[in-house]
């Protein structure tokens, strides 16, 4: 396992470790989070009685490949934690830019459902204002897609359509595209957060603000639990 991975399973386990039985956990989707899902797999093994709510179709197979009990925000409305990773963790705020494994619509109602929001990562997400490396992923029907990628780009925005390994299109589980939109670094997160609400046919967006309870990291000086100032 390279370092960077390392830390990655490192912070997972630090995540996991605060999951207790009789919780109902938001499982988050990419590849930090799935190293999560996997620990708690083996909690479960070894019988941590928990129900898991995934953050998309492909985490919800991976937990029932290992055993987890999963559910919907149908039979439980407010979770007792959510555990996922991110692509930018501001520092200070540890307001997020998520979205980038393509779950970001689920992953922040299931976010926004739970009483704390766990966020793991390696230190290499951290960053002094969100947009510094990553696009913000928004969420678009497919009907007129055109239209709200142009209203998109009036904001400022370095727009590109995702595409999925085919080549085509690439549709989320909730049947919609997906607009990469790069700004650079954002000065005003919030009312870029506004802006992007009010565009018609835009489902949702990757900004992720005052969500986070903490933000547990791990690099070459070891795991560190980071909570929003």
């Amino acid at each position: 396992m390279d370092s960077l991975q390392q830390f990655k399973q490192d912070a997972a386990d630090a995540a996991v470790a605060l999951v207790e039985s009789g919780m109902i956990v938001g499982l988050g989707t990419g590849s930090t989070a799935a190293l999560a899902v996997d620990a708690l797999g083996k909690r479960v093994k070894d019988g941590l009685r928990i129900i898991g709510v995934p953050t998309s179709e492909h985490t919800a197979a991976q937990a029932r490949g290992l055993g987890i009990p999963i559910s919907s925000l149908a039979e439980h409305t407010e979770l007792d934690l959510t555990i996922d990773g991110a692509d930018e963790i501001q520092l200070g705020t540890l307001d997020l830019i998520k979205g980038r494994g393509g779950a970001l619509l689920r992953e922040k109602v299931v976010a926004s459902s739970s009483r704390r929001l766990i966020i793991i990562a390696d230190d290499t997400k951290l960053v002094d204002r969100l947009g510094a490396h990553f696009a913000v992923p928004v969420e678009v029907v497919q009907f007129g897609w055109q239209a709200a990628e142009r209203k998109l780009q009036k904001l400022g925005a370095r727009t590109t359509l995702r595409s999925g390994s085919d080549e085509k299109p690439f549709v989320t589980d909730g049947g919609n595209f997906i607009v990469d939109c790069l700004f650079g670094p954002i000065q005003a997160p919030a009312a870029l957060d506004q802006e992007l609400n009010s565009v018609v046919g835009v489902v949702e967006h990757g900004l992720f603000l005052k969500m986070t309870s903490r933000a547990i990291v791990a690099g070459r000086d070891g795991v560190k639990v980071l909570l929003p100032e």
